[in-house]
């Protein structure tokens, strides 16, 4: 993937492997890095397109552009997908700034095929009617026919951050479809095939018991207004034990139902901010060989923003697949942890990669918090 001032980022080159952790200090670009799979996704997205996903859902071509821009202001994004073989390769590119009127306004669409070009924008049409550049042809199913493929994968990109107090809320759902926080997870849920449903919740309660173990029973409820619920059965001094709903639930498991929901729920890229808040560390150990599992049963790539270093014990994790965020007044600069010869000095001497790569996160005066005073 290539970016040109797209928010933390005024240049980027990123060679991304199924596995993508990205670390960074606060402010550094994690989330803004991962919000360009979301964007592309907005794009194709039923009741999205170009216009919402830059207007209504990112404020605008101006608080999307970086804020580093200089010479050229222009927005660019290029993705390369290849299958897992490698036998097919699609290029897309989109280049945008605003008009006078301050709508998105694309300078350059393209596509490309195995090297063969598909697509390139502006084209005659275009010139003749400049109205067409406030839509890219990715949007629309009567031209994308030729780069579908390209469209349904970006449709098939999952972004999930758990918001506990949002999937308590008892108006939840009220306005939201596909919330990416959590508001309507218990209806996501309560939409999928009974079958299918019923098979993946039996999956989750396994993986939910190693880190509750009193928790015996995982079920889709609904109450006497019909409003679905996700409720378990808890182990306790009465024989048969107590039922609880989602209201009672911890963080540590709402979020851990929602993570274990994710990883069954679609076979596009899944993105995943910080999913060690809430859980022990001893659970968040191993979610990083949950995911190798994934890949290996579905083949789906996964990308990680994380402070955690337990999340980066894991020794099965590649020097590439770390994706250091490095924040400096020309904009973050985005490098693979195999890039840094310091790094690799350490995990030579014995060092775990976290204790190689956390420190480069750490803000540099962090101890001069302790002299804040109320």
């Amino acid at each position: 993937m290539r970016l040109e001032n797209w928010r933390n980022f005024t240049r980027g080159d990123l060679d991304l492997q199924g596995r993508v952790f990205l670390v960074g200090p606060n402010a550094s670009g994690k989330s803004n890095l991962l919000d360009v799979f979301r964007f592309l996704h907005d794009i194709v997205s039923v009741g999205g397109g170009f216009q919402a996903a830059v207007q209504r859902q990112r404020g605008g071509v101006s608080r999307l552009r970086s804020l580093a821009a200089r010479r050229y202001p222009d927005i660019a994004v290029k993705v390369c997908v290849s299958d897992q073989a490698g036998s097919v390769n699609w290029n897309y590119e989109i280049r945008f700034t605003q008009d006078n009127r301050q709508r998105p306004f694309i300078k350059r669409e393209a596509v490309e095929r195995n090297g063969e070009q598909i697509l390139l924008r502006p084209n005659d049409e275009d010139n003749q009617d400049p109205e067409r550049l406030t839509q890219t042809y990715l949007e629309q199913v009567n031209v994308n026919q030729p780069f579908r493929e390209v469209a349904d994968f970006f449709s098939s990109v999952r972004y999930l951050h758990i918001v506990p107090q949002l999937v308590r809320d008892p108006d939840r759902s009220v306005g939201r479809h596909g919330d990416p926080y959590g508001g309507d997870f218990i209806e996501q849920i309560a939409r999928t095939p009974s079958k299918t449903r019923e098979a993946w919740l039996r999956r989750i309660r396994g993986a939910l018991r190693v880190a509750v173990p009193q928790l015996r029973e995982l079920e889709l409820w609904r109450d006497v207004r019909g409003t679905p619920h996700m409720r378990g059965k808890y182990e306790h001094w009465r024989p048969q034990g107590a039922w609880q709903t989602e209201a009672d639930f911890s963080d540590g498991t709402l979020r851990l139902l929602g993570l274990l929901w994710a990883v069954l729920d679609g076979s596009g890229p899944l993105l995943l901010e910080e999913p060690e808040l809430s859980l022990h560390s001893e659970v968040i150990r191993y979610v990083p060989q949950m995911f190798a599992h994934m890949q290996r049963r579905s083949g789906r790539q996964v990308m990680v923003s994380t402070h955690s270093t337990d999340v980066l014990r894991d020794d099965g994790i590649g020097l590439d697949e770390v994706l250091l965020l490095l924040p400096g007044s020309e904009g973050t600069l985005v490098r693979p942890a195999s890039r840094f010869r310091e790094i690799k000095d350490l995990l030579s001497g014995g060092s775990s990669l976290a204790d190689a790569v956390i420190p480069w996160t750490k803000p540099a005066r962090a101890q001069q918090l302790s002299l804040f005073e109320a």
